[in-house]
């Protein structure tokens, strides 16, 4: 019986040792995919949510932070590093689907999408920025007042939610939304044209708008001056003040109500403007399994790439059928004195 006991526990150690030092792998080059030279300009549109010609101007500013110091191990071209970001940000996959889809693994996938998305955002002060000087000011004055003769606007404010998986720990319930699922709560100012010219993607979904707005930068520029002679519009969720104009509660004159339809018209492009963005990128939808700091690179880096896109003219893409959540904001009352700016607006209205 000893003798049995010994043997067996002789046999125990060698699957321990055998399992320390498992076989490797070998190395194997695969030939992975030309998506950029084999797919027709509909193909690319759809997997890729960008015409060619846009991803190769963009491919031209991010390309020095893509690039490998050698050729050695078959490293993944630029190209083909933004494509599988892009690819991410179409899908939301996970990063195996990714990865298989151009080719790499799973990890290398994961390390891509971190490098493009970081390489893309750092170009926010090109292409998200506020109108400073009073020529720009004055010409996104005069697009809002195209829209429904809303006068003075510089841009239409509000929030919404991107969804995400639970961060975990003992912060989670931070991120778990009025909704009940996870979010990041994304703060953002756009222009008459749909592009966003401010945001802020890196609150807790818990967090109520009136309270990121609060903390913003876009507010301490209009409280100290920054940006002159105009306002913004946003819903009731907010409070209104002489830079934020929100709608009357209880309009009562023919005056009044042709100011609460003025209103709304105008503040109605943000709205739009988070349905053009979420509907080109659906991981914004369908939600992201990334961490938190990667996932607020992403909503960045996005909203660059939905600027790139509203300024190339391009078009949604045509399988556009992620469906996008209503963005019912609450209402709250706002203070009983009436504000000098909003009661003018009601009269030139």
């Amino acid at each position: 019986m000893e003798n049995f006991i010994d043997e067996m526990l002789e046999l125990d150690e060698i699957d321990i040792v055998e399992n320390i030092n498992p076989e490797r792998r070998p190395y194997v080059v695969c030939e992975r995919p030309d998506h950029f030279n084999e797919m027709d300009e509909l193909d690319f549109f759809r997997r890729f949510r960008l015409k060619k010609a846009t991803v190769e101007r963009l491919l031209e500013q991010i390309e020095a932070h893509l690039m490998h110091p050698t050729n050695r191990n078959h490293c993944v071209t630029p190209i083909n590093q933004l494509l599988i970001a892009l690819r991410f940000y179409a899908t939301g996959s996970l990063y195996l689907v990714t990865g298989d889809f151009g080719g790499v693994s799973k990890t290398t996938a994961a390390n891509i999408i971190k490098k493009v998305t970081h390489a893309i955002a750092n170009l926010r002060p090109e292409y998200i920025k506020l109108p400073i000087t009073e020529l720009e000011r004055n010409r996104a004055m005069n697009n809002f007042y195209t829209i429904a003769r809303f006068p003075r606007v510089l841009g239409a404010l509000d929030c919404t939610h991107v969804r995400i998986q639970s961060p975990g720990g003992n912060i989670a319930e931070n991120f778990r939304n009025r909704k009940g699922f996870f979010s990041i709560n994304v703060q953002a100012v756009c222009d008459a044209n749909l592009r966003f010219i401010d945001i802020v993607g890196r609150w807790p979904g818990a967090s109520h708008d009136s309270n990121i707005f609060d903390n913003s930068r876009i507010k301490a520029m209009f409280e100290n001056g920054e940006l002159p002679n105009g306002f913004l519009v946003s819903d009731s969720s907010y409070a209104v003040r002489t830079y934020l104009i929100t709608p009357l509660l209880e309009p009562r004159t023919p005056a009044e109500n042709l100011f609460n339809e003025s209103q709304i018209r105008t503040r109605n492009v943000i709205e739009r403007t988070f349905g053009v963005w979420k509907r080109r990128f659906p991981i914004l939808s369908v939600g992201m399994r990334c961490r938190i700091p990667l996932t607020q690179a992403i909503i960045v880096a996005t909203a660059i790439l939905h600027n790139i896109a509203r300024n190339e003219n391009e078009n949604l893409p045509p399988d556009d059928d992620v469906p996008i959540e209503a963005n019912n904001e609450g209402i709250i009352e706002n203070p009983a004195q009436p504000i000098a700016a909003r009661d003018t607006s009601v009269c030139t209205t």
